[in-house]
């Protein structure tokens, strides 16, 4: 392997670094990003990193590679093998070392792998630090050294947290879970069978080409699968999980699919008499009724931009006790270490209906009533997205429009909203549509799309 002067520089996204393997991204490219890394901490004064990968099937040579380089620059590696992303955050702070990689592309197709990495307590590196670690690794001065590698069983301690984190009541509930054959297959019916449920499991052989369904859990159509089976044997819930862990999708048990907003919703109506700060946060692209709801319980929002690396940070930094965006990450700091966890997430879930006789369903009435679109993808070249959606907010300007710029633009009217922004995590221009009404929605949405088609079709 070698140091890889021509590294590929649109693989250094938004919240973490990701690419198709191997054109975008092979061994050379993880053993430069290895040396890069090893170095940059090593300016840091660190001496020790933790390193994981998910069950990609390109991630072991990766990871192989990453790890010589890291090793060549004299820092010393704590090796989790394979394991979920939740599971290397969790062993940062177990171990008190929050330097560290974990090799995954999170809930991207198969052929895709990257990294989520950390240098320091301030956890996984996003925005400008991304782009400024780019610049560090293309001067290419690294340490030489020669580190050692040591290998950690994390899953005994990870077994343990949630042990002690959960109390159910006396109702046995029954869930369907569904690891879509990612990584969480590894450690999914172990952890849920320690509690008092009844767990079917499909797809629950790890397999990295993801044969079933694409590991997206929060896209409705990859959940069919997990409906038919709570249908089928009656389930009380059913769950499904991405591709590295750290993300849930949930269906009800008249298997109807319920967003991340609206799952927030019922956590929030759970803990908030529980908590001393009500105070909660959410994504620009999570429905009004969410903020809707916060306010009626007497509880503040706190609306921000959209990344798992943005969010997470600032439900620790603004010290809240819950928060989380549509895309499925949710972050619980009233009993729980704060990092996101999907197999956590569902098992809150199970908890709270382990302590009522009340359905999911049941549980859900009562949420304001809003009309939206899924999230909505529009191919665009990562050179040409963000002028694309600045050409938005200048319409928007030019129409008086109110609107937000925190992540993209999102126009806000009085009875809904238009939501366009580009994605950090590939060549796509996202946007998503809300109203109180299915007439007004299809107005709002037929507005932003044209126009959206119209700026595309002016760069073709």
């Amino acid at each position: 392997m070698k140091y890889k002067e021509d590294i590929n520089k649109n693989i250094f996204r938004g919240y973490d670094i990701r690419g198709i393997y191997p054109t975008e991204i092979d061994e050379d490219t993880a053993y430069t990003i290895g040396l890069g890394f090893g170095s940059y901490i090593h300016d840091l004064g660190k001496t020790t990193c933790i390193v994981g990968h998910d069950n990609r099937l390109s991630s072991p040579v990766l990871y192989d590679a990453l790890i010589k380089g890291i090793l060549s620059t004299g820092i010393d590696i704590i090796s989790l093998g394979l394991c979920t992303t939740p599971m290397y955050y969790y062993a940062c702070i177990k171990l008190k070392t929050y330097s560290g990689v974990m090799v995954t592309a999170s809930h991207n197709p198969k052929d895709d792998n990257g990294f989520k990495f950390a240098f320091d307590e301030a956890g996984n590196c996003k925005g400008q630090e991304i782009q400024d670690f780019l610049t560090y690794i293309l001067r290419g001065q690294f340490h030489r050294g020669e580190g050692t590698l040591s290998r950690y069983d994390i899953e005994p301690d990870y077994l343990e947290l949630f042990r002690n984190n959960l109390h159910f009541g006396d109702r046995r509930v029954k869930v369907v879970i569904d690891p879509g054959n990612g990584t969480t297959s590894v450690i999914a019916k172990k952890l849920y069978e320690m509690f008092p449920i009844d767990v079917v499991i499909i797809n629950g052989e790890s397999d990295g080409r993801f044969p079933n369904h694409h590991p997206d859990p929060c896209v409705e159509d990859n959940l069919q699968q997990l409906k038919d089976k709570v249908l089928d044997v009656g389930a009380d819930i059913g769950l499904g999980f991405d591709g590295d862990g750290d993300r849930m999708g949930l269906v009800t048990n008249s298997a109807r699919f319920l967003p991340t907003d609206y799952y927030m919703i019922l956590i929030i109506r759970d803990i908030i008499s529980k908590v001393e700060k009500k105070e909660f946060l959410y994504d620009v692209k999570c429905s009004k009724a969410l903020s809707d709801e916060i306010e009626r319980l007497g509880g503040k929002g706190l609306c921000y931009r959209t990344g798992n690396s943005y969010t997470k940070a600032m439900v620790r930094d603004a010290v809240l006790p819950f928060g989380g965006e549509l895309s499925g990450h949710v972050y619980f700091r009233d009993r729980w270490p704060g990092f996101d966890s999907g197999l956590y997430a569902g098992l809150r879930m199970l908890e709270i209906l382990s302590n009522t006789n009340k359905t999911v369903d049941e549980l859900a009435q009562g949420i304001p009533v809003y009309y939206s679109t899924p999230e909505l993808k529009f191919t665009a070249s990562d050179d040409i997205k963000f002028g694309i959606v600045d050409k938005i907010g200048e319409y928007a300007k030019e129409k008086n429009y109110k609107f937000l710029d925190i992540d993209g633009v999102k126009v806000l009217f009085d009875d809904g909203w238009a939501l366009v922004r580009a994605s950090n995590t590939g060549p796509n221009i996202t946007a998503r549509f809300e109203a109180r009404t299915n007439e007004r929605l299809d107005i709002i949405k037929q507005e932003f799309t044209n126009l959206l088609e119209k700026y595309l079709k002016d760069v073709e």
